[in-house]
């Protein structure tokens, strides 16, 4: 899609449609029950209706002619700013899981994410070994497709539509001419059935009493609402003090933060991938041009508050506005996510294609639950689930499944998951393996690849199991 041509008036638009979309969603859950039962989130309805009525849904039924065949009701511009909104607005939401918070030990955080870390490890490199044990069984012998889709399931599960067509060209320079357009029919896949069986798990889930979030919520006793913190009269003493003579809103204040935060994600970003062009970079290896900023920018707000703490800040970053500021951002996210799903992308190995996706989906059910249970020590249910949407949806559909089961966090689910972030990204899902992958493939062969992430996911069962004995 071209965006060549984009105005500030077309994003204006974009997010003005946006809001008005969000408000059909509440509408939505408001008067039809079963979107309520299901817990749906409004902005995973507004994206399914704006989805419908753009070009993957009435485009493709109207008649030819009418002047609603190519875009839907929206203009191309429109769907080219909320395409791109996810990949922007993520970084706003794991840029502010820090700020405001009191940041623990390292022995602290170690404590609290290695069960999250090997659950999620367990995930990424057994579709790996899933992927190229039906490719090297199934796949190549019968349908003679390149051993390389077996990393498709990771690439396209874990990356999501981004690593996808970034891994595209590298695909095809390897000789997978179609394993592009194979990854963003799985991406699309991964996408949908994360946000479908993850939901259906969730209602599953708390038919069998398995949300302890949901159980501590009904023990807490109802609280008045709380202060808005947008008026200077409800703020910190610690705030007024140190804002007194700042003639500036609040929000403007905390929204500068993480700007700073995200800047100094970008820069983090930018400093590995000048360092992998003076290094790996001279082997014609490219590994930082797919690591998205999103983790980096966590890293950044993690800065941010350890500094301003440090020089006695931090009190100008006030933690319900960050948490406003991520909560908009994630509505963002949600939305456009769903209402930019490509519902035509189709590889012409239609076989294969489906024997993969089924194959993705089957062992992160699985992994799901078996594993969890055994290797999360608590809260295993929500601790898992939001692993469960990131290896089949990406990052902003274990957020959403997040939000679904403890939208008050009262678990410490998305505290873990975001700290899991700081080993996984680099690594998975976009990171370092992601795209080494089809490299090792083409250089290696399928079996001696299956053999070593075969072996570390060995390591991380065991990890996983010994450690939540202790």
């Amino acid at each position: 899609m071209d965006t060549t041509g984009l105005k500030l008036i077309d994003v204006f638009a974009a997010f003005i449609i946006l809001g008005l979309f969000l408000l059909i969603g509440r509408f939505l859950k408001q008067k039809i029950r079963i979107f309520d039962l299901l817990y749906l989130p409004e902005s995973i309805l507004a994206g399914g209706v704006a989805l419908l009525m753009g070009k993957e849904g009435l485009g493709n039924v109207v008649p030819d002619q009418t002047f609603l065949a190519d875009n839907g009701i929206f203009p191309e511009t429109i769907s080219a700013v909320w395409s791109q909104a996810p990949s922007v607005f993520i970084n706003l939401v794991f840029a502010t899981l820090f700020l405001g918070e009191t940041i623990p030990s390292v022995k602290e955080v170690w404590r609290k994410i290695a069960p999250q870390v090997a659950f999620s490890q367990i995930l990424a490199w057994g579709q790996y070994v899933v992927g190229l044990s039906i490719t090297i069984l199934v796949l190549t012998p019968i349908f003679d497709i390149n051993p390389i889709a077996g990393a498709l399931i990771e690439m396209a599960f874990e990356g999501g539509h981004g690593t996808a067509a970034g891994m595209g060209p590298v695909l095809e320079y390897f000789g997978f001419e179609e394993g592009g357009e194979l990854a963003l029919g799985l991406a699309t896949v991964g996408l949908i059935s994360g946000v479908v069986t993850g939901t259906v798990l969730i209602n599953w889930g708390r038919r069998k009493g398995h949300l302890s979030s949901e159980t501590k919520q009904k023990l807490i006793s109802d609280q008045a609402p709380a202060s808005s913190p947008s008026h200077p009269e409800l703020l910190s003493a610690e705030y007024q003090k140190l804002s007194k003579n700042l003639l500036i809103d609040p929000l403007s204040i905390n929204l500068g933060i993480v700007a700073i935060a995200v800047t100094l994600g970008w820069l983090i970003l930018e400093a590995l991938k000048a360092l992998e062009t003076l290094t790996w970079g001279k082997l014609e290896i490219e590994i930082m041009n797919y690591v998205p900023l999103f983790p980096m920018a966590l890293i950044g707000g993690l800065i941010v508050q350890i500094t301003m703490k440090r020089l006695g800040i931090d009190g100008l970053i006030l933690r319900p506005l960050q948490k406003n500021i991520a909560g908009v951002s994630l509505d963002v996210v949600i939305f456009s996510a769903i209402a930019s799903i490509s519902l035509t992308i189709l590889g012409t190995n239609l076989i294969p294609f489906l024997i993969l996706a089924l194959a993705g989906v089957t062992w992160n059910l699985f992994a799901f639950l078996f594993f969890a249970p055994r290797i999360l020590p608590s809260y295993w249910f929500e601790r898992g689930i939001g692993d469960v949407g990131q290896s089949m949806g990406v990052t902003a559909t274990g957020l959403l499944l997040l939000q679904m089961v403890d939208p008050d966090n009262r678990t410490g689910a998305l505290e873990s998951f975001a700290y899991k972030q700081l080993l996984f990204e680099p690594i998975m899902g976009g990171g370092f393996f992601t795209a080494a992958a089809p490299i090792l493939v083409f250089q290696l062969g399928a079996m001696p690849v299956l053999m070593i992430t075969g072996s570390v996911l060995i390591f991380w069962i065991g990890f996983g199991l010994i450690n939540f004995k202790r």
